[in-house]
């Protein structure tokens, strides 16, 4: 969601501030600012919209400091707008401060300061935070921040700097990811460590209610209660090249093409194919606890609840053990049934989504063991679950999942075959499902040789404003998110349906102008898929159609044909959404649309 980057160092911090704010730009904003400590003056600089607007509005300034901090807004609390935009700083100009996430009790914390005489300016719940450090700032910059905290309810990832303390930047977080970067006599702060890889690969990452304080060269943690920490260093397994575009246009068509060897990355190591089974050694649990499981609860938002209700599908029929898939930000807020033979899954491709995380803690406090699935080596879900799988997708610029997607896919089809071993699924059956996955990977590639057709697909129908998809069995929820895919990157209205659902209501819309996208795979729901294609064409709908390699009947009955290759039921979603991602993205391109950075959107949500 929002960025933040801070430096402190022996080189001049205006250049890598806006370096970093311009790789956080897929995580989507709608503002950006700039604070710069030198000769005893904090020197701010925002304007809403892109960096490019802050780039060209410090064109003309002068620009020294060797201490700063940056950020990226997303709103809110305040509209887009400049006022609205970070850095905030105290009614003395003395601190300024960069905030992530949100201040619960600010109304209260507002109307006290109000009546001490503070002037606020903006309609923001960071603002009251930066005057409440401004408060009990007196020289000690932690001291105050420290003390500020304390009051606050809510969620924060922060940097802060002082005018009269050029040599120290101190970070705090609370429900809001920071991570530090430990270069040479350079120190960094960020939201994302994707601000900082190019600079250093030596990263710590701060653990909820940290403090760190950034000061020539060194770095001190403590707890927001003041007690000593010695944090874990970790090394960054990427590269500045992997936020690239590598010749592709967008992101988001570059992260489609990757999906050959992110699928393959998913299940390395992972599979032994002669034997029939899987490995998921980060799930930490012995053979006789997963033995022991008898319901399953995956929870998750947006593409990972699709994901999740793929898996669904998968374990219930292949293992027997009941499925639910819950929305992250409803199981919260009801009283979940959970023993001690529960096992619940926390799907998040960045580990960081904050409904997820609430889930994640209410499952722990009713005693379940919690898992998780997600792509972030350090992130919160990664540190605050019991064990879990890691995705190995490398970073997802693109603001519209896609590779992660076939990722977590992959995962759940390893765990599928992982306890399918354990309860029902033979050594036969198992090694036709490990060489079948194995397989995936090249079958993906030959998918994505279709490009220039799909491409001219969405060309004549790229004027559109509705579609229907639809879906049966493995391939509902696939349906579902092909239509998200199309909505968060076009902003054309789709609805994804069970195709057996249509006729109970979605049939009403179906004219001339709403075409359907059906996923009419050869499987044992494809003679039903085909009656609901009878029953659009009826109606004057046109269809385009996800089809099984071979199927030249199909042909007779829709208007155009994307074909993939043959494979087992439960892994056809790692086939069929391919088509659906490509169609989105070129419809997208057609209508002119920010396909990377799709208005209103932001890569990980962390707040609720």
């Amino acid at each position: 969601m929002c960025g933040i980057v801070g430096y402190i160092g022996n080189r001049e911090a205006y250049p890598i501030l806006i370096e970093g704010l311009s790789a956080l730009e897929y995580r989507g904003y709608d503002s950006a600012g700039i604070a710069l400590v030198d000769c005893g003056m904090v020197n701010v600089h925002k304007d809403k919209g892109k960096v490019d607007n802050l780039r060209t509005l410090t064109s003309d300034c002068p620009k020294p400091g060797f201490t700063g901090i940056a950020h990226t807004r997303w709103a809110t609390h305040g509209a887009p707008s400049t006022i609205n935009s970070h850095p905030h700083t105290d009614c003395q100009n003395r601190i300024a401060m960069v905030h992530n996430g949100i201040i619960e009790n600010y109304s209260y914390l507002k109307d006290k300061l109000i009546k001490e005489g503070v002037e606020f300016v903006s309609e923001t719940d960071s603002e009251v935070l930066a005057q409440l450090i401004g408060k009990y700032y007196s020289g000690d910059l932690v001291r105050a921040v420290r003390r500020a905290l304390s009051e606050v309810e809510g969620t924060f990832g922060i940097a802060v700097v002082a005018c009269d303390n050029p040599g120290v930047l101190v970070g705090a977080r609370r429900g809001s990811p920071l991570v530090v970067g430990v270069g040479e006599e350079e120190l960094l702060l960020a939201s994302d460590a994707s601000a900082i890889v190019r600079h250093t690969k030596k990263v710590i990452y701060l653990k909820d209610n940290n403090l760190i304080e950034l000061k020539n060269g060194e770095y001190n943690t403590t707890t927001l209660d003041n007690k000593k920490i010695k944090p874990e260093i970790h090394r960054l397994e990427w590269d500045a090249d992997a936020l690239a575009k590598g010749g592709f246009e967008h992101f988001m068509l570059k992260e489609i093409f990757e999906q050959p060897e992110t699928i393959k990355n998913a299940m390395r190591g992972r599979i032994l194919a002669d034997d029939g089974i899987a490995r998921l050694d980060g799930l930490n649990l012995v053979f006789q606890e997963l033995r022991e499981i008898n319901r399953i609860i995956f929870v998750a938002c947006g593409t990972s609840w699709h994901a999740a209700l793929v898996g669904e599908y998968m374990i219930e029929e292949l293992t027997g053990i009941p499925v639910e898939v819950e929305y992250a930000s409803e199981f919260r807020y009801r009283n979940p049934i959970i023993d001690s033979h529960t096992l619940v899954f926390v799907i998040s491709q960045s580990g960081e989504t904050a409904d997820t995380l609430a889930a994640l803690r209410e499952a722990a406090h009713k005693g379940a063991t919690v898992l998780g699935i997600c792509n972030s080596v350090g992130s919160t879900i990664a540190r605050e679950t019991q064990g879990g799988v890691y995705l190995h997708a490398g970073p997802e610029i693109g603001v519209a999942s896609t590779k992660a997607f076939t990722s977590q896919l992959t995962i759940l089809s390893l765990l599928t075959l992982l306890l399918g071993r354990m309860r029902r699924i033979s050594h036969s059956e198992g090694m036709t499902i490990a060489r079948a996955l194995q397989n995936i990977p090249k079958q993906v590639a030959k998918i994505l040789k279709q490009n220039d057709h799909i491409r001219q697909i969405a060309d004549i129908y790229a004027n559109h404003n509705n579609f229907l998809y639809l879906g049966r069995s493995y391939n509902f929820p696939v349906a579902l998110e092909g239509a998200l895919k199309l909505k968060e990157i076009s902003y054309v209205h789709a609805e994804g349906y069970p195709a057996a659902e249509m006729k109970h209501g979605p049939i009403a819309l179906i004219d001339k102008d709403m075409p359907s996208v059906v996923l009419a795979l050869k499987d044992s729901v494809y003679d039903k898929v085909i009656s609901n294609i009878q029953e659009i064409n009826a109606r004057g709908g046109k269809v385009i159609a996800i089809a099984s390699e071979g199927d030249k009947e199909i042909e007779k009955f829709v208007h155009h044909v994307i074909y993939i290759p043959k494979t087992l039921a439960m892994l056809s979603p790692l086939l069929s959404v391919i088509p659906l991602q490509l169609l989105a993205y070129h419809i997208a391109a057609f209508r002119g649309c920010e396909i990377d950075q799709p208005r209103n959107l932001a890569k990980s949500v962390t707040v609720e």
